[in-house]
């Protein structure tokens, strides 16, 4: 694990319930969404897809190598608050978690 300087970074609260499960996630720097070596909360891991598995908790510093993050698995979410809109691949891959504020796709 790396050790180094912290970076500031602003959280967006994109829970419906206080409920939810989630269990540890490896992500690292070629999952979709890693911006300047950060992988953002919310993100669809490990892809915006059929093969989506969890919804990230937290930010994740992924410059020096895979981490470890919370993956939501299951709970109650606010689609329009997380980083990107999921797609309905991955609204269907993710059947435990209930997402609010979906945009219809056209």
């Amino acid at each position: 694990m790396y050790f180094g300087s912290n970076k500031h970074v602003d959280e967006i609260y994109f829970f419906d319930s206080e409920k939810f499960v989630s269990f540890p996630t490896l992500v690292d720097d070629k999952t979709p969404g890693v911006v300047d070596g950060i992988l953002p909360a919310g993100s669809i891991v490990p892809a915006n897809d059929a093969t989506a598995t969890a919804v990230t908790i937290n930010d994740v510093d992924v410059s020096h190598g895979p981490e470890m993050v919370g993956g939501i698995v299951d709970g109650f979410l606010n689609a329009s608050r997380l980083p990107v809109q999921p797609s309905a691949e991955a609204v269907a891959a993710l059947n435990r978690i209930t997402f609010s504020n979906l945009k219809e796709e056209a």
